[in-house]
């Protein structure tokens, strides 16, 4: 199986945080692809670099295709899942979003609240919720200031502020999400900490990859 990572920002360094965590994730039949975006934000932080993100994602896709094989499925390594509804459009092997993913995984406990970075995905993933039909199953959007790459500069730091957010995130909710590429595997150190389930936006992401390209003949994920 032929797995395609997008990283709709242009941080080589994020591209290779997903290959890692994914590659750690996925068993050893998943080849693992990576595309970074040639254009765009180092890091999507605003509604402008989410919008040039979505068509960096497209770009990104097209080039992968030109010089290697059609994937067997994308991933779009984002929080936010630029480009998703629009690559969708474009080819018909499976394209899933970490956000997608991650909230139709949170949805299946309850109702959930998200833990993520920088202020302005708040009302950005609010929207997308309710696009993807989470909105009544969303309790609660937490952020914190550093940005997804500005936490993943310092994991020690960002796991010890991020693991206190989640404990006011878990109050009356079923399931906690840490969103964010730049957050990949810190939830693992956070978990034990809270008496709810938590998710790691990109773990949830690539297994629902390899699902959706184990079975190829369902109808795409909306």
């Amino acid at each position: 199986m032929e797995l395609l990572i997008i990283n709709p920002n242009t941080s080589v360094s994020m591209t290779e945080t997903l290959r890692r965590h994914v590659g750690a994730t996925v068993d050893a039949t998943v080849t693992v692809h990576t595309a970074t975006a040639r254009f765009g934000a180092s890091y999507i932080a605003s509604e402008t670099g989410f919008a040039v993100a979505g068509h960096a994602t497209l770009d990104a896709y097209a080039v992968h295709c030109v010089e290697h094989a059609e994937p067997d499925a994308v991933l779009i390594g984002c929080f936010g899942d630029p480009g998703l509804w629009a690559l969708r459009e474009l080819t018909s092997r499976p394209v899933i979003g970490l956000a997608e993913a991650a909230m139709r995984e949170a949805a299946r406990h309850g109702r959930f609240a998200i833990v993520t970075g920088g202020a302005a995905w708040k009302p950005m993933l609010a929207r997308l919720a309710g696009s993807l039909g989470y909105a009544d199953a969303l309790a609660a959007i937490h952020v914190v200031a550093p940005s997804g790459a500005e936490l993943a500069a310092d994991p020690a730091a960002a796991v010890a502020l991020l693991r206190g957010v989640c404990r006011e995130a878990e109050a009356g909710v079923d399931c906690v999400i840490l969103g964010g590429a730049g957050l990949a595997g810190m939830a693992a150190a956070i978990a034990p900490a809270l008496r709810v389930p938590l998710i790691d936006s990109v773990t949830a992401g690539a297994r629902a990859a390899v699902e959706a390209a184990a079975a190829p003949t369902a109808a795409p994920i909306r």
